[in-house]
This record gives C-alpha cells, sequence and structure tokens, in this order.
C-alpha cells in the first residue's frame, strides 16, 4: 500500500501500481539542475556537507518538494558561477527539471522555483610579492 507522502502514478490495473518516493524525484531533480550550465553547486545543509566530505554525492541537496491542491512545487537553492546570466541559468534549470521529472516519471511539475543563494567567484592566482620586488632591489643596487 502507498504512503501518503509517496506519488502514485495511473496504475495498470492487470499489473499492479507504480509509486515512486519524493526522494526519488528530489535526487532526479538535483542531478538535472546541477548539470545545467553555469550552476557552481546545489546549497546543502550540514549532514549533506558532512556526507559529501566523506566521499559519497547527495543529489537531492538544496531541493525541496511541496504538495498542495494546485499539484506538486519545487524549490531549489543553488549557487551561481560568476559571469553568467542569472536569468537565463534559472530559467535553464526549471526548463531542464520538468523535461526530466516528467521523462523520468511521469510526474508533471506545478511550479519550479529557483533561489539563488550566492554568486561564486572564479578563482584567481595567488601572486607572489617576491617578484615584484626582486627587479626594484636590483635596480637600487
Amino acid at each position: 500500500m502507498a504512503d501518503e507522502k509517496n506519488f502514485v502514478l495511473d496504475a495498470n490495473q492487470e499489473l499492479g501500481e507504480i509509486v515512486i518516493a519524493p526522494e526519488v524525484i528530489e535526487v532526479v531533480i538535483g542531478i538535472a539542475a546541477s548539470k545545467v550550465e553555469g550552476v557552481y553547486r546545489m546549497q546543502g545543509n550540514f549532514a549533506n556537507n558532512v556526507t559529501e566530505f566523506l566521499g559519497r554525492s547527495t543529489y537531492g541537496k538544496g531541493v525541496y518538494l511541496t504538495m498542495d491542491e494546485t499539484g506538486i512545487k519545487v524549490d531549489i537553492y543553488t549557487y551561481m558561477k560568476y559571469g553568467v546570466s542569472v536569468p537565463k541559468v534559472a530559467m535553464d534549470i526549471q526548463n531542464r527539471v520538468k523535461q526530466q521529472v516528467l521523462f523520468m516519471t511521469d510526474v508533471e511539475l506545478a511550479e519550479v522555483n529557483i533561489h539563488i543563494v550566492a554568486v561564486i567567484p572564479e578563482k584567481t592566482e595567488q601572486l607572489d610579492l617576491d617578484d615584484f620586488f626582486e627587479n626594484d632591489e636590483e635596480e637600487n643596487e
């Protein structure tokens, strides 16, 4: 018997029912969102960060599902790379997430809300100050 929190797809009465746990949909959404160009990473909580530190990937992080009378709503919390068009990347995430969830689970999402937590700049090389002052010392002698 399906739990209230699980999603039951239209079942073929002869074969039985298909039940999908919300965690499965969260993982599908997390993978689809993280693969969009311009996404740095998804936001996680402390438990997700510890799990990743230990070497395991957590794909459902930063994804929260809610269900009401209008349907399933998704809130995605993500970090963006510096220099990308935030509205374009957010719309790409919305489109990819809706398509992947529909394709993989046959579940239609009512809303896909994107929350940009931060913009992460590219790492720059640390300048070696000795390189700058070597030539000055030689010129002064």
